[in-house]
């Protein structure tokens, strides 16, 4: 071989190489999926989250012709679940649905077996709702400004349920008071039903509720919503002013899912994964499914779901700081 045919010969060589790496995802999704995906929820059925995954499990079932299966898998504030993804084998057949919860977890508890961000491919994020801001409908409370005068009036005395330390509910609280400077006092329950319910019965003040746990006692009256912490009115209640209109500007919150498949995940099948999810969730019937939970579809591209996520470890570490939040 002379000198121009080695040159050759590696230019041509050389060049393989490239449309190899290039063209690698696209062949790594090309007969994906060829058996049934597992999308695993971290959190026990019957929330927004278990409701959201099914949605999406049903839409994906459809369009990829493969049976998505919805695992729950409930449990140290959803780590149990989350872990099982993050130790799975990347070829797009694990996937999770998390939550705000996820962007929280590193700066709230002692130790996470993964890194929230590092571990995983970004696919979607799914949805968010706001939170609502209700007191009963027997309170005399009857709106932002007279809660926050009666607050400041009585330092520690008005109290808020959560659905538990560390969720949307309690950080919305906390968010709340770091920002319009009143103290409130928190009182953690086993889920977003007993902590309204408590509310509706008048043993708390209030609660920085999730639409879900909320609506039905607005709809039958039991609860007086005050306002919601989402960026614009809810479209569920459009009556109810965001609390930026109710008078607590900075005060903007938003629990969001999104989907994850476990690090080194090919791009051909993250990108696939990520176009199929958002349109389906844009399809009609699925917006309206969603919208019945509260949720507000999001839809976003890989590379924005992750800045958000990072964008939120940031936000709730100051928050978790400042408010001296701790897991008992």
């Amino acid at each position: 071989m002379n000198g121009q045919q080695w040159i050759h010969g590696v230019r041509v060589g050389a060049l393989a190489v490239i449309f190899s790496a290039i063209s690698a995802p696209a062949f790594a999704a090309s007969g994906y999926p060829e058996r049934p995906i597992r999308l695993v929820v971290p959190v026990a059925p019957g929330g927004s989250s278990d409701g959201a995954a099914r949605v999406v499990g049903q839409k994906l079932t459809e369009s990829l012709k493969q049976q998505i299966v919805v695992d729950n898998r409930p449990g140290a504030a959803a780590i149990i679940g989350t872990n099982l993804v993050a130790k799975a084998n990347p070829d797009g057949y694990t996937l999770v649905l998390v939550s705000l919860r996820h962007s929280v977890n590193p700066s709230l508890l002692k130790t996470v077996p993964f890194h929230p961000v590092n571990d995983f491919e970004t696919i979607t994020m799914t949805a968010a709702v706001g939170n609502v801001l209700v007191v009963s409908v027997k309170s005399p409370i009857d709106s932002l400004a007279a809660l926050i005068r009666s607050a400041k009036e009585k330092p520690g005395h008005l109290t808020f349920g959560s659905s538990g330390i560390g969720g949307a509910p309690h950080l919305t609280g906390e968010f709340f008071s770091l920002k319009t400077g009143v103290k409130l006092t928190h009182i953690a329950y086993k889920g977003g039903g007993p902590a309204v319910a408590d509310v509706v019965g008048g043993n708390t003040t209030m609660s920085f509720a999730s639409m879900t746990s909320a609506l039905p006692h607005i709809r039958s009256n039991r609860l007086r919503p005050l306002a919601v912490s989402s960026k614009q009115r809810s479209q569920l209640l459009p009556e109810v002013p965001t609390m930026g209109e109710a008078g607590a500007p900075d005060v903007y919150v938003r629990d969001w899912q999104g989907i994850l498949a476990p690090r080194g995940t090919p791009a051909g099948i993250v990108n696939k994964l990520s176009d199929e999810i958002r349109v389906a969730l844009r399809a009609p019937d699925a917006a309206k499914r969603m919208s019945a939970m509260g949720l507000e579809v999001i839809a976003s591209s890989p590379a924005e779901f992750r800045a958000d996520i990072l964008s939120d470890m940031k936000r709730w570490s100051e928050v978790v700081k400042a408010a001296g939040i701790k897991v008992e």
